[in-house]
């Protein structure tokens, strides 16, 4: 598999962009604010030092291909509103699992939708994704509406280990989506 380095990703509206040490609130705020972990079972991040920690491990991911994390701003502003990522990668680099959080204030205005198209692009086109997986909250329904329109299909039976509340979506490359139903997968 290719080594493909970290890609900035804009939109029409939005930049998605690598995440900076100065993004440090953002990330106490989006890791510790009750609304946005409502359905996150994750630990927090409620002082600056637990901030940037979790900063220095995402770019060290970053930077090795173990993950793709990018921070989204709007085009016109620098501020972090939120992030999308890919991780979890499989070690035949196949398969992924994407995450997102987003500012209560940017909520329902398309925004994650954008986010999420650049990134499964992103993911099938560049890193030549087969399949990205995503874990919602089972009552989570924007994420779940979010997942749907963004073509990803329920995947029946299937339980996240780590979290029985947990439903599993999932999307293959447009490639390989009708011979996945031919094949009765």
């Amino acid at each position: 598999m290719d080594v493909i380095r970290f890609t900035a990703l804009q939109t029409s509206r939005l930049l998605l962009r690598k995440l900076m040490p100065s993004d440090w609130e953002m990330i106490c705020f989006l890791r510790s604010d009750k609304k946005v972990n409502e359905f996150v079972d994750r630990p927090p991040a409620e002082s600056k030092e637990e901030a940037l920690a979790f900063i220095s491990k995402i770019r060290a991911g970053n930077n090795n291909q173990g993950s793709y994390y990018w921070t989204i701003t709007e085009l016109d502003r620098e501020d972090m509103i939120g992030s999308i990522c890919l991780w979890n990668l499989s070690s035949d680099g196949q398969r992924a699992e994407v995450g997102y959080d987003l500012h209560p204030e940017y909520q329902g205005k398309g925004f994650m939708k954008e986010s999420l198209k650049a990134v499964l692009d992103f993911g099938f086109q560049k890193l030549g994704l087969q399949v990205i997986d995503a874990y919602t909250h089972r009552l989570n329904e924007p994420s779940r509406k979010l997942l749907v329109a963004c073509g990803f299909k329920l995947v029946e039976g299937k339980n996240d280990e780590d979290n029985e509340n947990n439903v599993v979506y999932e999307i293959r490359h447009p490639a390989t989506q009708n011979a996945h139903v031919i094949a009765g997968e």
